[in-house]
C-alpha cells in the first residue's frame, strides 16, 4: 500500500536564489530585485544599482497584516513613504505580469525578504524569491570584486 504523501508546504518550497542567480536573471531582463529595506536603511547603508524600492513593512500595514512591535518601530524610524496600495499593485503587476519578470526581493540578510516573497506567492505572485544573504552578501561579493588582485 503506498504512503498518502502530503502535498509540499510553501515552508518547503524553494524559495531562496542566490545573489548570482539573481544579478543573472537581471542581467537577462528575466528578473526585478525588489529592495524591501525601509527606507533609512537605504541612506545608511546604500542600496544595489537597478533594484524597485518597496519598503515590505509599509506594505503588510497598508494590506491590513499586523506588524510585530520590531516592524512597527522600523517604521516609525523613518520617513514616511509614499505608496499607497494601488501604487503597490501596479508596480507589481506591471513587473510580474506585464514584463513577466520573477520577482527577486532582497533586504539586509535575506531573512525578510524570504516572508515577503511569502507574502507575494500567498497574493497569487507565484514568481517571487528570496534572494539568499541580501545586501550583505551583495556586498561582500562587490567588495571582492573591487578587491585588487
Amino acid at each position: 500500500m503506498d504512503a498518502i504523501v502530503p502535498p509540499p508546504s510553501q515552508d518547503s518550497e524553494a524559495l531562496e536564489i542566490s545573489l548570482s542567480g539573481a544579478t543573472e536573471l537581471c542581467r537577462l531582463g528575466l528578473g526585478t530585485m525588489i529592495d524591501i529595506r525601509q527606507g533609512f536603511e537605504l541612506e545608511m547603508n546604500g542600496s544595489i544599482p537597478g533594484t524597485v524600492h518597496i519598503p515590505m513593512f509599509e506594505v503588510k500595514r497598508l494590506l491590513g497584516h499586523s506588524l510585530s512591535r520590531d516592524e512597527q518601530d522600523a517604521i516609525d524610524t523613518g520617513k514616511p513613504n509614499a505608496i499607497d496600495v494601488q501604487s503597490f499593485f501596479t508596480m507589481i503587476n506591471r513587473l510580474h505580469h506585464g514584463h513577466d519578470n520573477i520577482l527577486l526581493c532582497i533586504c539586509n540578510s535575506g531573512r525578510r525578504s524570504l516572508h515577503a516573497a511569502r507574502l507575494l506567492r500567498s497574493m497569487g505572485y507565484g514568481k517571487a524569491l528570496s534572494v539568499a544573504g541580501g545586501f550583505q552578501a551583495w556586498k561582500q561579493a562587490t567588495a571582492a570584486d573591487d578587491a585588487p588582485g
